[in-house]
């Protein structure tokens, strides 16, 4: 009787689900080998429930376990981020919109402009700087006030539903009533960026993305920098149409600026729909391109699961990351990291490869050798933005195909088993949609549930909208990545 409970107990325990309960405890006091060599003896006593596992992630189970365990290892043994703000949905203090009270001030909402659509006021992006949050709100609908938005935080105490002021103002934000071009007006932003040298540089992709057929390219798509000690902007420039066709692709900008000279700057800007990457020189005012293989999805990983919607993109590259010392020389020649969304291959190439305007009119065939494909980051850990901490030496991943934060030291080897997990959170970081990590050394996260509002429909009154932080340090503590 006592060996059959015991066999019936071992059977039981090795169900995936279970396994992973029953030896939670085991991951502080046992080595990752000595749990795989556990894992491979439930694969063989009870092939059925690890089969199913396999099938449904598509990998093999070491490379299951692999995973799983290392989700584990991280999330319980890292500092968690903590939650800052949160929403509903977005809404206008206007007295008069029968949407009224909390988020938007009322003047944010002009006389001329489209009824307030509280459903449609996604949240995208968000950069901190100084105690000063910047969110966009990309026009996907109609009736957005603004889709570059501040938070004072000082002025924002509660993590209830903070108040978004239109930035630098309500009018550089607003549409014309006739949708006319207007160089001293935004049409919408999806991410941001604030340098060293305090400015806060974006794309307005001058496209609004109407759904029904209703989109339209309502101006060039161009550059922007803000003077953020003046809330002025100080360079416009308006991206040629020989460049690029229409903005709608430009998803991210990273910017990388001389350690000792403010106007040595480039903002490297990816194009996930034409998968071009263009790189703008502020001293040299121009733009150019690169082009290559590397920066096209990868077809086996442009199926999604998140939130219960299964659905397939096909984004190229989406994200760019200024990291440390080029292959850790003693120059200022710094690693740029780079991936499509559809994949999990991380791509290097050298900050003078991409600053160099001559290489780029030569061709693919003059550079294209000078890309390097560093290997794939393991299952499911499809990314939208990543960002680099000087200070750790971590690449910080948002990977929303398992709503998480993801992690590598960029001091090891690029392997799925040197990849971390830092926070993970299938209820309320559902779609990490951004990642930023600012000049303290805090990682910020926007998370916006994106795949439901798209393809099926939010819950108004639950909390879809929120906006994480924690220092990376503290977030990489006892994980792979410390």
């Amino acid at each position: 009787m006592g060996k059959d409970s015991s066999e019936g107990e071992d059977k039981a325990v090795c169900k995936p689900d279970i396994f992973l309960s029953r030896f939670r405890a085991s991951l502080e006091r046992e080595s990752r080998d000595q749990l795989l060599h556990r894992g491979h003896r439930c694969r063989v006593r009870d092939t059925v429930y690890w089969k199913a596992m396999e099938a449904k992630l598509a990998v093999p189970w070491c490379l299951v376990l692999a995973s799983l365990f290392g989700a584990l290892i991280t999330v319980t043994s890292a500092e968690k981020l903590q939650l800052v703000y949160q929403w509903s949905q977005l809404r206008s203090s206007d007295r008069n919109n029968a949407s009224q009270n909390v988020l938007f001030s009322a003047n944010a909402v002009p006389s001329d402009e489209d009824t307030f659509n509280a459903y449609g006021n996604l949240p995208m992006g968000v950069t901190h700087h100084k105690g000063f949050l910047y969110v966009t709100i990309p026009r996907r609908r109609p009736g957005i006030p603004a889709t570059l938005n501040v938070i004072d935080m000082s002025r924002n105490p509660s993590v209830n539903e903070p108040t978004l002021e239109p930035y630098p103002n309500t009018l550089v934000n607003s549409l014309r009533n006739d949708l006319a071009a207007d160089p001293k007006r935004i049409i919408s932003v999806y991410r941001t960026q604030v340098d060293r040298c305090d400015r806060l540089w974006f794309v307005d992709t001058g496209y609004l993305e109407y759904p029904g057929g209703a989109g339209r390219q309502v101006q060039r798509p161009a550059l922007w920098i803000i003077d953020l000690t003046i809330h002025r902007s100080v360079r416009r420039f308006e991206i040629p149409a020989e460049m690029v066709e229409f903005g709608y692709g430009i998803p991210n900008i990273e910017v990388d600026v001389d350690e000792a000279d403010c106007g040595r700057a480039y903002a490297y800007i990816p194009d996930y729909e034409w998968r071009l990457l263009y790189v703008y020189g502020l001293s040299e005012g121009r733009m150019w391109r690169f082009k290559h293989n590397y920066f096209s999805f990868e077809p086996r990983y442009g199926d999604f699961n998140i939130a219960e919607q299964q659905f397939t993109w096909y984004d190229g590259i989406f994200s760019v990351a200024v990291g440390g010392r080029w292959q850790n020389s003693d120059s200022t020649e710094r690693t740029v990291y780079l991936h499509a969304m559809a994949s999990v291959s991380e791509i290097a190439v050298s900050n003078r490869v991409l600053q160099n305007e001559t290489l780029a009119l030569l061709g693919n065939g003059a550079y294209g050798r000078e890309f390097h494909h560093l290997g794939a980051r393991g299952p499911n850990a499809q990314s939208s933005s990543h960002a680099y901490d000087p200070k750790t030496g971590v690449l910080f991943y948002a990977e929303i195909n398992r709503n998480a934060v993801g992690c590598w030291n960029t001091k090891k080897h690029f392997a799925p088993e040197n990849h971390g997990i830092v926070h993970l959170d299938n209820e309320e970081m559902i779609y990490p949609a951004d990642l930023r990590i600012d000049s303290n050394g805090d990682l910020w996260v926007i998370s916006n549930r994106l795949p439901i509002w798209i393809y099926s429909e939010l819950n108004r009154t639950d909390v879809n909208y929120r906006i994480w932080r924690q220092s990376a340090s503290r977030a990489i503590a006892g994980t792979i990545c410390a």
